[in-house]
């Protein structure tokens, strides 16, 4: 079931180009790369779960490409575009083949499905 978004008929004219192009620098970052890579994990400092992610692929000998965005305090306004445009809560996002999997916990699942995954 998608997840509600104000639809644009609903957002007046005026501020539509202000909502479409917020923080567009890192969405465009995170897209290119997850378009360019099989396993992309985004993730930002001192956040513990990022740094598992990252743990959990490599002991599975999986290559990814890591983004990390600021810490708690910094950046958190950057990393916000990503949740407004994933619809993910937390950090760290993971994408597996340009489909967005979760966090740390559903990509240790994923790894443990067993072969293919």
């Amino acid at each position: 079931m998608p997840r509600a978004i104000l639809p644009e008929s609903q957002i007046h004219p005026a501020v539509r180009e202000k909502i479409a192009s917020y923080r567009s620098d890192i969405l465009k970052e995170v897209q290119a790369a997850v378009a360019a890579n099989d396993i992309v994990v985004v993730g930002m400092r001192m956040n513990p779960f990022p740094k598992k992610a990252r743990r959990l692929l490599d002991a599975a000998g999986r290559p990814y490409k890591y983004l990390e965005y600021g810490s708690y305090l910094g950046d958190w306004r950057r990393r916000l575009a990503l949740k407004l445009w994933t619809g993910w809560p937390t950090y760290p996002m993971v994408f597996v083949k340009g489909v967005l999997i979760g966090g740390a916990s559903e990509l240790e699942k994923f790894l443990n499905s067993g072969p293919g995954s």
